[in-house]
């Protein structure tokens, strides 16, 4: 009788082989949904083998992810992609707080000030990750979709909040995420960056002058909350050819002073 109830629900194991079991398969979907993250859509192979996975082991998390709309399968290109529970979820952490609320009108203030996208960001332990943005007319313009990362190093937001980070933090960062090179202009020695980050702590912002894109700068400052951590930041960012160097000290001053009033609008103090 016993074993007749067990059969309908499920066998009897061991409690932390069971506990280990589901926490492997959680894992490996986590691991799925960030890959997906990092791009519009993928074959199944194409992700299975980005992340590592048999691709009949990532079929079934996918087709279970997909039960929950946390992924979508396009049948005419048989490609997966991220689903909308996905941003839902995804979505609860902004709602948690009002960093987006506050940052809106700043954000399109800095646009209009300046004829740039301007770019709201948080911090990540070694990353910054993209989650507003308010872009320009123009046509060449700069684009960060919401989720986008972006190592510390190599960002203006990033940068700006190095900036303030006592050197023990700082140097824990560094040695966790190293400092890649993505052009010819990114930082990739400590000595460098901490000249770098001394001159952005004086001035209140930080320039990225195509350390992350070729072609591409950046200017970003930090934020802070009412308990006093910095949280992220704001910047503009677009080619470098409207970033004429004897303008970015005005470009500089303008999104600090919008980092500031989401400071201030968060209860923090500038």
């Amino acid at each position: 009788m016993n074993d007749m109830k067990r059969g309908r629900g499920r066998p009897r194991t061991n409690a932390s082989e069971s506990n280990a079991s589901r926490v492997q398969a959680l894992d490996r979907g986590i691991l799925l949904l960030q890959a997906l993250a990092q791009q519009n859509a993928v074959s199944l192979s194409d992700l299975a083998l980005q992340v590592g996975m048999p691709a009949s082991s990532a079929h079934r998390l996918l087709m279970t992810l997909q039960q929950h709309d946390f992924v979508d399968f396009d049948e005419n290109t048989q490609l997966w992609q991220v689903g909308i529970e996905a941003f839902r979820v995804g979505s609860a952490y902004l709602s948690r707080t009002n960093f987006l609320e506050a940052a809106r009108q700043p954000l399109r203030d800095l646009m209009e000030a300046t004829g740039e996208t301007a770019n709201l960001a948080v911090m990540d332990q070694a990353e910054v990750v993209f989650v507003a943005q308010v872009e320009t007319s123009k046509p060449i313009r700069a684009f960060f979709s919401a989720g986008t990362r972006a190592l510390m190093h190599s960002s203006g937001i990033g940068k700006a909040l190095l900036a303030q980070l006592p050197k023990r933090k700082l140097d824990a960062l560094l040695q966790s995420a190293g400092m890649p090179k993505y052009t010819p202009r990114t930082l990739t020695l400590p000595q460098d960056l901490y000249a770098d980050l001394e001159d952005t702590a004086k001035r209140g912002w930080s320039y990225d002058q195509e350390e992350r894109y070729e072609g591409m700068s950046c200017v970003g400052a930090a934020i802070r909350n009412a308990q006093g951590d910095w949280v992220g930041g704001i910047s503009v960012s677009g080619p470098s050819v409207r970033f004429d160097p004897l303008q970015v000290a005005v470009i500089g001053s303008k999104v600090k002073a919008a980092a500031d009033e989401v400071t201030r609008i968060l209860g923090g103090k500038v």
